[in-house]
């Protein structure tokens, strides 16, 4: 299966789906951590891709999404954007109300 397959793959998978430097409990950078403390936050669930175990969806993730940087938060397939944009949509309410209109 290619990387865009299987990035596809994964996007289907999962409502809710942030790639990620290192895990929920362990984030590997600021902006990572930024993200996950935002999503608990709204209580909802959601899954990740710890994009330092497979280097492969890392790189291709970059080009699939036109996006050089990470995290990256998908909601129903759709790129929705980084930490920064996530943080606005947190305080702003519009990232709860994405997330729970699942």
């Amino acid at each position: 299966m290619d990387i865009n397959a299987r990035i596809e793959e994964q996007l289907k998978s999962h409502d809710v789906l942030l790639y990620m430097k290192g895990t929920p409990d362990f984030p590997q950078c600021g902006f990572s951590g930024q993200a996950i403390a935002a999503l608990n936050a709204i209580g909802k669930p959601f899954s990740y891709v710890n994009i330092f175990e497979d280097q492969e969806v890392r790189e291709g993730l970059k080009v699939y999404s036109n996006w050089p940087t990470f995290p990256q938060l998908y909601v129903k397939g759709e790129l929705i954007g980084g930490s920064d944009i996530m943080i606005e949509m947190y305080h702003s309410g519009e990232l709860k109300t994405l997330i729970e209109g699942e």
